[in-house]
């Protein structure tokens, strides 16, 4: 049974002092819950991933989707037809400005939750911040959804990983080549770190937004309850 959530934005500071907000979404009965970051694919922090945001918070989780744009575009929204607005902004983003986020956004977690541990998913270009994540923060776990740009710009970052890691692709992805999955996997196995590793063959990028034309409800639908299995064992 599913939990009542509250939802709203709440201000942020980055480790480098940069202010900034992001959506939050807590069960509401009283009570103290582990946390979640929640990252946005390019096209920030929209409906999708609200409403993603909402469902982990009726898991029991504090759940909290930062603005990654803040520095050019304070909650912007783009459109999945439009890729080419949200490539301005992507351009944008540094690893830095995000190592910093992503610091911001677990010290919030942190200070808030009395203590739980802090998890992180990320979905698209959140995928792979996600997977910065688990490099700067000291994190319990944390997923990718078919994370873009981890191999090759992150390999290097494979010996940092702090927390086992659920990676989620589509065989049918046509932005993240084999050849890129692979390489993330052998870099994280050479590093000796804790992975898992699930590929839905017939899935496209975007498998789980059904907001997308790639959408497959088949591995959605699949894919929540192992993430949901993954954060309870590793979270709770």
């Amino acid at each position: 049974m599913k939990t009542e959530v509250d939802s709203s934005w709440v201000d942020l500071e980055a480790a480098d002092g940069s202010r900034f907000s992001g959506f939050l979404a807590r069960p509401s009965a009283p009570g103290s819950y582990p946390g979640i970051l929640v990252f946005m694919e390019a096209f920030g922090v929209n409906r999708h991933i609200r409403n993603v945001t909402e469902r982990i918070a009726g898991e029991g989780y504090r759940a909290l989707a930062p603005d990654l744009y803040h520095r050019s575009a304070p909650r912007w929204e783009g459109s999945y037809e439009d890729f080419s607005q949200a490539l301005v902004h992507l351009r944008q983003v540094t690893v830095e400005h995000l190592s910093a986020d992503v610091q911001g956004g677990y010290r919030w977690l942190s200070a808030s939750g009395g203590g739980q541990a802090v998890g992180a998913v990320g979905f698209c270009f959140g995928g792979r911040v996600a997977f910065l994540s688990s490099t700067v923060a000291p994190l319990r776990a944390a997923c990718s959804f078919y994370g873009g740009g981890i191999a090759p710009e992150l390999l290097d970052r494979a010996k940092d990983v702090s927390a086992p890691l659920l990676l989620f692709w589509g065989g049918r992805d046509q932005h993240i080549p084999p050849e890129q999955t692979r390489a993330t996997s052998d870099a994280l196995r050479a590093a000796g770190k804790s992975f898992i590793e699930v590929t839905f063959s017939e899935a496209g990028h975007g498998f789980f937004c059904e907001e997308r034309g790639s959408y497959n409800p088949e591995a959605a639908r699949m894919s929540w309850p192992l993430l949901l299995e993954f954060f309870g064992h590793h979270l709770r």
